[in-house]
């Protein structure tokens, strides 16, 4: 069965965050910076000190067949999971998902 890839990022914000929360969020930080971010199979949570809001990155491989919000909707419990892990709660989730097939690359003129 032919399969698709795709990259898709969830933008989200932490539901209202205890002190207790926050001490364990900003303990691990520096691991959750932008410079950490990767399209990785498990994804990758990355937050600002702030913890206002976090991004979620993950490369998804899914049945040709599969629709869109399918691997979404997949995606969006992956990331509520990990940020769960880290001790917070997510809300306000919006994606954006990237059918790699579907990607036009521009080769310069020689």
């Amino acid at each position: 069965m032919p399969r698709k890839s795709y990259q898709v990022i969830v933008y989200g914000k932490f539901a209202p965050l205890d002190d207790d929360q926050r001490a364990k969020l900003l303990a691990v930080a520096d691991q959750h910076d932008l410079f950490h971010s990767k399209f990785t199979e498990e994804g990758t949570v990355t937050y600002e000190r702030t913890l206002l809001t976090f991004t979620f990155r993950c490369a998804v491989k899914a049945d040709a067949e599969d629709k869109t919000e399918k691997v979404v909707a997949g995606v969006e419990e992956l990331a509520t999971a990990a940020v769960r892990g880290l001790g917070a709660d997510v809300r306000d989730l919006r994606s954006v998902c990237t059918d790699l097939e579907t990607i036009k690359i521009k080769r310069r003129g020689r």
